[in-house]
């Protein structure tokens, strides 16, 4: 069915008018009517079409139609998911046809740390891909998922990318959730565009970074948008088209090298997100100056600290392979039964003895 179809379903807001509704099942490939009542004013408009399209269209599949310019308002397209509805408004939604299924299983050795008929929570090992895309087509997390949880896994975040609620950067270790329905989808996607501001999502990663922040606590308040070379991020000024809200909470956890001046000088540091955008810890360390050992993006001006530090640690550090950056915690609530739910991952073995390594310098 074509995404402008003069057949597909028209809602209205007191009624249905067509032969379908969302509520029906996912209405991909179809394109959808609706007019805003009473009640919809004031709303923005992805919390107002998350709620009409029914329980398997969560906000963030909603924001990311707003975004590629699949929902007009008045016939005209719009792309601010923070516009406001008002009483009257013709909303339309180009909803695209599916992708095809293009992952396929592939026996991936996971580390599960719970799993249940909704969900499943995983310690991700660093060099593991997320899900695939361009160079990166097969042996990635999702491949594994797909091959682990059969036809149980959601769809509603895309083929290529089912189940997925959050991710972590390929060289980055720690506690993932995946969705394996479109109901938990829908409420682990939630909770994460919400960053826990009023849910009980929490997420703390450990760092190794350079140098040693001059107060024990801290927060790193600095929007984020493309830098320069359009693939890294970088703290951009707020008034910039792609700034992006962006807060990290740091506490230092050690501190090593305090007493070798000679010496490169570097913390264990816990990071806590209230937002969660790409590279953020990264980048956000990387600004106050305290970017995070091994990171190959944010944290090359930093090399030649290795220079300065004793053997065996020195070749240690420059063998390094990626950023020393582990997700080690995460809480959430289950999206059925309403439990808070903890999880926990060891830092692995590599960033361990990196670690070790600086505590005996």
């Amino acid at each position: 069915m074509s995404a402008h179809n003069e057949e597909a379903p028209i809602l209205i807001e007191d009624g249905l008018i067509g032969n379908g509704s969302p509520n029906d099942g996912s209405p991909e490939g179809g394109s959808i009517m609706l007019e805003a009542g009473p009640d919809a004013a004031g709303q923005r408009l992805d919390q107002w079409l998350a709620g009409k399209l029914g329980p398997d269209m969560s906000r963030s599949r909603v924001q990311m139609l707003i975004r590629q310019g699949a929902v007009k308002v008045g016939g005209q397209p719009v792309n601010e998911t923070k516009r406001k509805i008002a009483v009257g408004d013709h909303v339309s939604v180009a909803m695209p046809e599916p992708e095809p299924a293009e992952p396929q299983g592939e026996n991936i050795p996971l580390d599960v740390l719970y799993e249940d008929n909704e969900l499943i929570v995983i310690n991700k090992p660093p060099g593991l891909v997320v899900h695939p895309g361009a160079g990166n087509w097969t042996g990635t997390l999702v491949n594994a998922l797909i091959h682990h949880c059969g036809d149980s896994l959601s769809g509603i975040g895309g083929v290529r990318r089912p189940g997925i609620v959050h991710r972590l950067d390929k060289e980055t270790s720690g506690v993932m959730v995946v969705a394996k329905t479109d109901r938990a989808h829908k409420s682990l996607s939630e909770a994460f565009a919400d960053h826990g501001l009023t849910d009980d999502l929490k997420r703390a990663y450990l760092a190794l970074v350079w140098g040693i922040p001059m107060r024990p606590t801290g927060t790193v308040d600095e929007p984020l948008g493309r830098a320069a070379d359009r693939v890294r991020r970088a703290v951009v000024p707020e008034s910039r088209d792609d700034a992006r809200h962006a807060v990290t909470h740091f506490t230092v956890v050690e501190r090593f090298g305090e007493q070798q001046k000679e010496s490169a000088t570097a913390s264990l540091v816990e990071c806590r997100l209230e937002t969660g955008r790409t590279h953020q810890i990264r980048v956000h360390m990387a600004h106050i100056g305290h970017p995070v050992v091994g990171d190959p993006d944010y944290g090359q001006a930093f090399r030649t600290k290795a220079n300065r530090l004793p053997e065996p640690l020195k070749g240690r550090v420059k063998a390094f392979p990626r950023q020393a950056l582990h997700a080690r915690l995460l809480e959430f609530r289950h999206p059925t039964t309403h439990l808070p739910m903890r999880f926990e991952a060891p830092v692995p073995r590599d960033m361990e003895e990196l670690v070790d390594g600086f505590r005996r310098f």
